[in-house]
């Protein structure tokens, strides 16, 4: 677990070293406040808990591309600079290499997302906030940036430059985002566990709505770990070419 952590702590204070980290640190407040503004606050009277989870909507494609941006460094960079050669022949073990990295961009990504909390709070200057609404809805944002980040860690993984990581990781979120559309062309009951699959549709509206249910929370966990289990195991693949 100390190695795990010394490479979490080494990784994070690089996105704070880079003129990229404090890039999507800002665009992301910059694209999530004008949202916030223009489509939340600036539509005619609206219940405060609308208002909350249109922020939560929004948000939530922002984190999404927030993490895949965060994650095409991770492992691709090493491997583009070659320093992933020094990390290999180390003593330590490819599980701990995944997981560091992982967890570094997991933090970086909630200090991302935690940094945006002032924008729901303006709601208190005309309206109420459910403290439980607000909770759940950045509980789900959370999740699903932890899942679309493992799924990004595993394009890293599978990619020689950051460039190319950063499109398998788009394209594996998309297919994730997008299966819910093979509902329309599939029957019962393959339809469902279709529906189940989707990253979006099915799991993430009842965080937006102030919901917090255990089928949500288990199929981001699950997300997360098949991806990073992946990840290690094409990491190990390396070892073998």
């Amino acid at each position: 677990m100390s190695n795990v952590l010394t490479i979490a702590g080494r990784d994070l204070g690089a996105y704070f070293r880079t003129q990229s980290g404090y890039v999507i640190f800002a665009l992301v407040l910059l694209i999530d406040g004008l949202l916030f503004n223009a489509f939340a606050l600036g539509e005619p009277d609206r219940r405060s808990s609308e208002v909350l989870a249109k922020f939560f909507y929004f948000s939530s494609g922002t984190t999404m591309i927030a993490s895949v941006l965060i994650s095409m460094r991770l492992l691709a960079e090493e491997k583009q600079t070659g320093t992933i050669v020094l990390l290999t022949s180390s003593p330590l073990r490819d599980r701990d290499i995944v997981l560091g990295k992982y967890l570094s961009g997991l933090t970086f990504m909630a200090i991302i997302t935690l940094a945006t909390v002032y924008m729901p709070l303006l709601i208190l200057v005309h309206g109420k906030i459910s403290w439980g609404h607000l909770a759940a809805g950045y509980l789900g944002l959370l999740l699903l940036g932890s899942a679309t980040l493992a799924l990004g860690t595993l394009g890293s993984a599978l990619a020689r430059t950051q460039v190319l990581a950063a499109i398998i990781s788009g394209v594996l979120v998309v297919l994730l985002l997008t299966c819910w559309l093979l509902t329309r062309v599939t029957d019962y009951p393959m339809n469902e566990v279709v529906l189940e699959l989707a990253l979006y549709h099915r799991h993430f509206p009842s965080f937006t709505m102030g919901l917090i249910r255990l089928a949500d929370l288990l199929y981001y966990a699950m997300v997360s770990y098949v991806a990073l289990f992946l990840a290690i195991r094409a990491l190990e693949a390396r070892r073998w070419r």
